[in-house]
């Protein structure tokens, strides 16, 4: 596998920015599935790769991974601030297409991301499922409302190991004054108005800080029949556990794409 950083300037945001890259080095690259992964809250580009095997994993399924970097946006286009959601779903994966001769193909086409990153891969399939196969979300902020609204008043949920959350000031650059989540950044709503939605992994900790917030996504998908899968098992808000879940999602895909075979 071949591993690239890559420094590049983005005309939706007029700055530059950075992405790691991991290709397959051999064969046709318009022919390999790409994973668009995507970081949490306190992360940059480079976690993935510095702290889970996903090149490892990539090299077992011949996957190309685009690693991008969207700061504490909330892959989001801020109301004072950058359009880090338009940048991720359109024109990032045209650039990797253009650059690579990766391929746009939904079939070949998958995203993934933890806690904010799980907000921002479902958010993308939910609103143009047409562009996806699968969908990855660990440990993922699934009750974005809930979120912003102060969380549980439940003593373990202020101690529960995770990132830091956003202060005030960050929420009203993201949403705006009046913290409004709007329907088309809710996952509730999304989930509600798709139609021929990919297929959903989800993952999290029995003792994560969103464990919560997961199960009550799941009912809503099972009432909705949108086709998924949820594994929760041991775990928290940690690399460990995104490490086995990005396995498990590469695992997850692959036998799905062979029951459809």
């Amino acid at each position: 596998m071949a591993f690239l950083h890559c420094e590049l300037f983005s005309n939706i945001m007029n700055m530059a920015t950075a992405v790691n890259v991991v290709l397959p080095e051999e064969g046709n690259l318009n022919k390999v599935p790409v994973l668009m992964l995507l970081h949490g809250l306190s992360d940059n580009a480079s976690g993935w790769s510095r702290y889970t095997a996903c090149e490892q994993y990539a090299r077992e399924v011949g996957c190309a991974v685009i690693m991008p970097e969207v700061q504490r946006s909330f892959y989001t286009d801020m109301v004072y601030g950058l359009p880090y959601f338009t940048y991720i779903h359109s024109e990032l994966p045209k650039m990797c297409q253009r650059m690579f001769g990766l391929s746009a193909k939904r079939e070949l086409n998958y995203i993934a991301g933890l806690s904010m990153g799980g907000y921002g891969a479902l958010k993308c399939v939910l609103t143009y499922p047409k562009k996806y196969n699968a969908c990855g979300s660990f440990s993922g902020v699934t009750d974005f409302r809930f979120r912003i609204g102060g969380g549980s008043d439940k003593k373990e949920d202020a101690a529960a190991p995770g990132p830091r959350r956003p202060e005030s000031s960050e929420f009203t650059a993201i949403l705006g004054p009046k913290l409004q989540v709007k329907k088309n950044q809710d996952l509730f709503s999304l989930a509600e108005k798709v139609k021929n939605p990919p297929r959903i992994y989800l993952s999290c900790g029995d003792q994560d800080f969103l464990y919560e917030d997961n199960l009550r996504f799941e009912k809503h998908l099972s009432n909705l029949n949108i086709p998924h899968r949820f594994d929760h098992r041991e775990g928290n808000h940690t690399w460990r556990f995104w490490d086995q879940s990005l396995q498990d999602f590469f695992d997850f895909i692959r036998r799905e794409d062979k029951a459809e075979n």
